[in-house]
């Protein structure tokens, strides 16, 4: 039996990705969308890639900070559910898991697991499904 939190926010349903659509590794998208978590987290996912790993860290850390962007722009308080199960809210877990994967590459294993956290606290389905 699965106990809810009673105190807990409603789950955050973000609107689409500003860059939903259009390709998330052109240098065009970025320079008009810089405010998508996606863009940010395809650019870290491919230097994570066979790539440069501080390059990965630096798009990925930029995803992050455009993830919570967009989620306190949406009513999002610090925490709560963000469910993967709503398409436009997995640019945001994609970026926060490719912080996790980007600094775990560089060696910063505390933020790995911090991030690791954060995706367990918005939906525990998607840290084995973005961080297998």
């Amino acid at each position: 039996m699965q106990m809810k939190d009673m105190m807990a926010p409603p789950p955050v349903h973000l609107p689409e990705d500003p860059a939903h659509g259009k390709d998330l590794l052109a240098d065009e998208t970025a320079l008009q969308h810089p405010d998508s978590p996606s863009v940010w987290a395809a650019r870290a996912a491919r230097e994570l890639d066979g790539g440069d790993r501080l390059v990965a860290y630096a798009y990925a850390r930029t995803g992050y900070h455009r993830s919570l962007d967009r989620l306190r722009a949406n009513g999002w308080k610090g925490w709560g559910p963000v469910p993967a199960s709503h398409e436009p809210n997995l640019g945001v877990l994609r970026a926060i898991a490719m912080l996790a994967l980007a600094s775990r590459a560089i060696g910063d294993d505390a933020e790995y697991d911090r991030c690791r956290q954060m995706l367990s606290d918005a939906d525990p389905g998607s840290v084995e499904k973005l961080l297998g």
